[in-house]
């Protein structure tokens, strides 16, 4: 071995050693190693953290830093640097502990430090802690690294706004943006108006020619609906990277341009521009055709590129959304490994194309395979059970959230809820409700449709009530539908016509068909046909068919002919092969003594080949 022929090796040759011996994976001889250099030096404490760290074994960086502060050896920059890049949400109290010992031995004033602090406290997810190691920094410690590694962290938390007040700042405060400041304040543009400015001044400064600026662009644009910019921006960038070709497939993927995204593909691959797991994604979401999908499979095979458990879940999907079930259980049973994606993939595709006992059966399998389901998976599972009011498996189901642990999500107390409300266990939704901790929207809507499900009209409305008195929550279209829905079931007329107002006056929202749809269902049952009516006329509705089916039996019990004919002849042409339609209308002609109408509708029956079944009893004299 080299290094043992040097008679006196110096600190470089030690850190150089260590920095080998961690890149080759050799971390148990680096260690060996270590415990025999100069660990008075804190460049070589450096050198085997920085290895440890970036081969992601925390416990051993922390025990080092641990032990190098017993020691005496004083840390530097880089040792912060290196410690505070593994702090994670599970480790935020470390991270802080670590800043305080910064705070204390003065390294708040190196930049390095200040910036590894910021993006420390955003990988925890703590814009507090983040906000306040800036404004710490604002009077003259920070720089443009700091201000970009600010907007970098806002932008990965999506908190647009803030990013673009950092932008403000950091130009008032002297300092000139650069190419990252623009990739960070870019991607999160969603007006187009600002995008259309701030993407304008990165062209006055001279960034256009930054394909990561322009990439960010493309992205902005799409996401601002303005395909035709980002096509434009993509167009003019003169080295085009596999992020690039990515930006535009997915641009033309979110617009339902499958073929464009074909395109776009085979193009890159001209351009030798190899695709990698995001340019398959992308341009699988996109494929509507069973075809281009299997073309894409071929060309995934062909570069390896199954062999990434991402693609084989984008294909396992794009066969599931087509309905290629054969396919995609071929394709998971074929994959060389599988996570929790590839498993609810297949489950909810199973659900999704009407094999919810086959989603089920999956479900179980995964059980038995070890990996542990998370709220995704059980949310699908207690779908699936709610579909087939299978009450049997959904207590299991139960069971199974309260003893891992996951019953605090709201979104499984949502899913219980309408489970137990389709089975017909209408008192265990409303224990599941009662019980739980937090509520949101769903909660609510879920609850007042599981009165409406079981015809207890007053009840929804109170829970209406109730949801509208917590505070904080304000009611959406679906809770409208849902309540609506339990008035017309319930025959409360006054209440529905009263909560149909609040709707427009209190919460300013625009009814929608389904909305129209519940009230016409309500009025008609209760035999306000001409109030229906006048709804019908002054609102051009495409009214659901069993809303017709509910006022065309309305009118032919109160004898309407006038609306009854609309209604009649609406059916008719939605379902001119139901007998009951001709027979009802018949009927409805007769009871007015319209003898040659009701003749007239018996022989279209004759000729349309319609046939009333004929009754039958099991009773035999």
């Amino acid at each position: 071995m080299v290094f043992d022929e040097i008679q006196r090796p110096d600190i470089y040759s030690w850190t150089t050693l260590l920095s080998a011996c961690m890149k080759l994976g050799e971390s148990e001889y680096a260690f060996w190693m270590f415990d025999r250099s100069p660990q008075e030096n804190v460049a070589i404490w450096n050198a085997i953290i920085t290895g440890f760290a970036e081969n992601g074994l925390d416990e051993v960086v922390f025990n080092l830093f641990q032990k190098m502060h017993v020691l005496g050896v004083k840390h530097d920059n880089y040792t912060f640097a290196s410690v505070l890049s593994l702090c994670s949400l599970e480790m935020l109290d470390s991270g802080r502990q670590v800043h305080s010992l910064i705070v204390k031995t003065g390294f708040l004033v190196r930049s390095s430090v200040i910036n590894a602090l910021l993006t420390m406290y955003f990988n925890c997810r703590s814009i507090t802690d983040a906000y306040g190691v800036f404004e710490e920094t604002r009077g003259g410690l920070g720089d443009e690294i700091t201000y970009n590694a600010m907007m970098a962290g806002l932008s990965s938390m999506e908190r647009g706004d803030d990013v673009l007040l950092i932008f403000k700042d950091m130009q008032n405060s002297g300092w000139r943006p650069t190419e990252l400041t623009f990739v960070s304040v870019i991607s999160v543009c969603l007006l187009s108006r600002v995008a259309t400015q701030v993407h304008g001044q990165a062209i006055k400064m001279g960034f256009e020619d930054f394909t990561s600026v322009s990439n960010a662009a493309i992205t902005m644009y799409s996401s601002c609906g303005d395909l035709n910019a980002a096509r434009m921006v993509f167009m003019r960038i003169k080295e085009k990277d596999i992020v690039s070709w990515n930006a535009i497939i997915t641009s033309y993927a979110q617009e339902s341009l499958s073929e464009d995204a074909i395109l776009a593909y085979l193009q890159m691959q001209r351009d030798d521009i190899e695709p990698d797991e995001f340019t398959i994604g992308s341009l699988l979401a996109s494929s509507k055709l069973l075809v281009v999908v299997e073309m894409i499979q071929a060309s995934v095979i062909k570069k390896a590129l199954n062999l990434k458990i991402e693609v084989s879940n984008a294909l396992l999907s794009a066969f599931s959304n087509l309905g290629e079930l054969n396919q995609a259980n071929k394709l998971f049973h074929e994959m060389s490994q599988r996570n929790l994606i590839s498993w609810n993939t297949l489950i909810s595709g199973f659900q999704l194309n009407g094999l919810p006992v086959c989603g089920l059966q999956q479900f179980y399998e995964l059980l038995l395979s070890g990996l542990r389901p998370n709220v995704y998976t059980l949310c699908h599972a207690l779908s699936i059970c709610a579909s087939i009011s299978d009450l049997q498996h959904g207590k299991q189901l139960h069971g199974y959230i309260l003893t891992s642990g996951y019953f605090s999500q709201i979104s499984l107390g949502n899913a219980l809820v309408t489970l137990y409300a389709k089975c017909g266990a209408l008192s265990w939704s409303l224990k599941v409700f009662q019980t739980m901790i937090e509520k949101d929207i769903i909660s609510w809507n879920s609850i007042i449709s599981a009165h409406a499900q079981h015809g207890r009209g007053k009840e929804a409305i109170e829970c209406f009530e109730a949801m509208q008195d917590s505070g904080g929550i304000i009611p959406d279209k679906a809770t409208f539908t849902a309540v609506l829905s339990a008035c017309s079931h319930s025959g409360l007329v006054a209440d529905g016509i009263r909560i149909f107002s609040s709707m427009v006056r209190t919460y300013g929202m625009e009814p929608e068909v389904h909305h129209f749809s519940c009230v016409i269902d309500l009025l008609s049952r209760a035999g306000f046909l001409d109030i229906s009516e006048r709804l019908i006329n002054i609102k051009d509705i495409n009214i659901d068919p069993s809303v017709w089916w509910t006022l065309f039996s309305s009118c032919v019990a109160h004898g309407n002919l006038e609306l009854g004919s609309i209604a009649a002849r609406f059916l008719l042409n939605t379902e001119h092969n139901e007998p009951a339609v001709y027979v009802l209308l018949s009927n409805l002609y007769a009871n007015a003594e319209k003898w040659e109408e009701s003749a007239a509708v018996r022989e279209l029956m004759r000729r349309y080949g319609v046939m009333k079944q004929p009754g039958s009893s099991w009773i035999r004299s």
